[in-house]
């Protein structure tokens, strides 16, 4: 601890003393990312693949004909991108969400 005099006139005694303590603030070291960060980033990945396999989609009964309702269908062009958006987005969530802090 340092201690700080006042002096109120050059070739004056000190009137008070006052003592300043110094108090050392200390950040823990916390990992980037934690447990539940891991848990949301592999959902993420799961709808993503998801959303993949559905955009893979089916397959024609005979490589000469050209079946529009297979290759154009629902699944593939609605249901598989909105998948794919929707992982992107747990993915953001999860590499932006702060982990909680542990007191000790």
């Amino acid at each position: 601890m340092a201690e700080k005099k006042v002096v109120t006139a050059a070739n004056a005694a000190p009137i008070t003393t006052v003592k300043e303590t110094t108090t050392k603030i200390t950040i823990a070291k916390l990992p980037l990312f934690e447990k539940e960060n891991y848990m949301w980033m592999g959902i993420g990945a799961a709808i993503i693949m998801l959303g993949m396999f559905l955009m893979s989609g089916g397959k024609n009964s005979s490589a000469d004909q050209f079946d529009y309702k297979v290759v154009y269908s629902t699944t593939r062009i609605t249901v598989a991108p909105i998948l794919i958006l929707l992982g992107l987005f747990v993915e953001i969530y999860a590499i932006f969400k702060r982990p909680k802090v542990h007191q000790q």
